[in-house]
């Protein structure tokens, strides 16, 4: 397994594409200097430039406190023939290590072999998510391999996501009234539904809906120009003018670089941090959703999503 230092979008990028769905392992040391591991699914890419990630750990778990005081955790993308080693991980109570050969990271934690993906993170941010705390984490050294990630459906380990499928029933529908059958009222309550603590959270924040795009397109695409993030604004409506741009300055969430034609905005720290707890909303949100979906559901609803959305868009630039 190659290693790779945390400074190549297009490393890092494929490295975070070994994810298949959520199996993995984190690990940190306590305060007595003892290894901690645990098994969690709840792993999830944050930004590029820099590199972060997070993942969410149960307040009621016992290896909490260890996590929370020590600045430095590892986490491992299992590769398929790793099931025995989640099942060890994921139990309580259990010497986890015991008998296991493991490397040594950053800040001493322990390194597993044969892993898909290994992420070596500092934490940046923590966060009280419900019932959970969020760790987010800025990425110091990453490697990856070509091993075949592994997959948790449906309750059950595989190698591949089983296909796809259509399951329902007339008494799955909602009634068939224009309004509540209407696909443009589901997908925009929907929508309105899924944004709404987003929103609230940009309030609290002092930031316009507007501004918010802006520093999530940042976020993915660091120094652009205001030509590309006016392209990329377009589909919400909006647009990036030379007042919008002021405020986010003047708030200090960007800076901008170059002049004239080559001028691009770039992301501050208070920037960086303020999409990132923004960003951790979101994505509370989007589990909330999730769970009345089981897995070939929500991918299966992503991939018409965006079908949708090109054929949408085709049919604009089409005239």
């Amino acid at each position: 397994m190659s290693n790779t230092n945390a400074t190549t979008d297009a490393h890092f990028r494929n490295a975070l594409g070994a994810f298949a769905t959520g199996v993995t392992i984190v690990t940190t040391k306590d305060a007595d200097g003892g290894d901690v591991g645990l098994t969690a699914n709840s792993f999830n890419s944050v930004s590029l430039d820099p590199p972060m990630v997070l993942w969410s750990l149960a307040k009621t778990s016992a290896n909490l406190l260890a996590f929370k005081t020590n600045p430095y955790f590892a986490v491992h993308v299992l590769s398929a023939n790793q099931q025995e080693l989640s099942d060890r991980f994921a139990k309580r109570g259990a010497d986890k290590f015991g008998g296991l050969v493991v490397g040594r990271g950053i800040g001493g934690i322990a390194l597993l072999d044969g892993c898909s993906a290994r992420f070596q993170c500092r934490t940046a941010f923590q966060y009280g998510g419900g019932d959970h705390v969020i760790f987010v984490g800025e990425v110091n050294k990453f490697d990856h391999s070509e091993l075949e990630p592994l997959v948790f459906h449906g309750g059950k380990y595989a190698k591949v996501r089983p296909r796809l499928s259509i399951v329902g029933s007339a008494s799955d529908e909602v009634d068939s009234s224009f309004r509540k059958d209407f696909l443009g009222y589901l997908l925009g309550f929907a929508s309105s539904r899924l944004q709404a603590p987003v929103l609230a959270r940009c309030a609290e924040l002092g930031l316009s809906e507007e501004e918010y795009y802006v520093l999530t397109i940042l976020v993915a695409n660091p120094d652009s120009s205001v030509a590309e993030i006016d392209k990329m604004l377009a589909l919400t409506g909006s647009y990036l003018s030379d007042e919008r741009m002021g405020v986010l300055a003047a708030k200090d969430l960007i800076e901008f670089r170059d002049v004239g034609a080559t001028r691009t905005l770039h992301l501050t720290e208070k920037g960086r941090e303020a999409s990132i707890q923004i960003y951790v909303v979101a994505k509370a949100a989007e589990a909330t959703a999730e769970m009345v979906l089981d897995y070939d559901e929500t991918m299966l609803l992503k991939q018409m999503l965006r079908r949708i959305i090109a054929k949408m868009l085709e049919h604009d630039n089409n005239g």
